[in-house]
């Protein structure tokens, strides 16, 4: 059966991954360039964010709209037991990826609950079901289960399973 995560950021139980996992281009929704894996230069030394009360006033929309779905807390909660990539230098790579491909995991989940209030024929619901539970693994991810996923079929059994919903949206 498959284990729904908590779809909701908690920035506090993160180790601000989206301050140093993703890219920023300087324009409409960022006031600079930042590649990704350089820390943000606003994160304060506790990891917070040095302008969070004025963000889009200061320039960056982008973190205001940017939702990770609660992958951030996942990955350092649960795969990293709450240590962060600046009290573990050597655990930041490690992090990253399992961030992005967390990422990817809640995306799928998403899709697949929505696709849940379709009146799906039996056949289709059944591969939502199955396709949920690997998303959604009854014991949750471990590291290694996690970096493992993009090579699963899941993913692209995912791909092929969503545009056969197109007749019942």
């Amino acid at each position: 059966m498959a284990r729904i995560p908590d779809m909701t950021s908690d920035c506090a139980s993160c180790a601000a991954l989206c301050c140093i996992a993703l890219a920023f281009d300087e324009g409409e929704d960022f006031a600079i360039d930042k590649p990704a894996g350089l820390p943000c230069p606003n994160l304060d030394p506790q990891l917070g964010c040095s302008l969070y009360n004025r963000l889009e006033q200061e320039g960056f929309k982008g973190c205001v709209v940017y939702e990770c779905r609660g992958a951030g807390q996942r990955v350092t909660q649960e795969l990293f037991k709450g240590d962060t990539w600046r009290n573990s230098p050597e655990i930041t790579q490690s992090m990253m990826e399992a961030f992005a491909t967390m990422r990817r995991v809640h995306d799928g989940i998403e899709l697949l609950l929505a696709a849940e209030r379709l009146d799906l024929p039996a056949s289709l619901e059944a591969e939502r079901e199955d396709l949920l539970e690997h998303f959604a693994p009854e014991d949750g991810w471990t590291l290694e289960e996690l970096e493992a996923f993009p090579q699963t079929s899941a993913p692209k059994r995912l791909s092929a399973f969503l545009p056969q919903l197109r007749d019942f949206v």
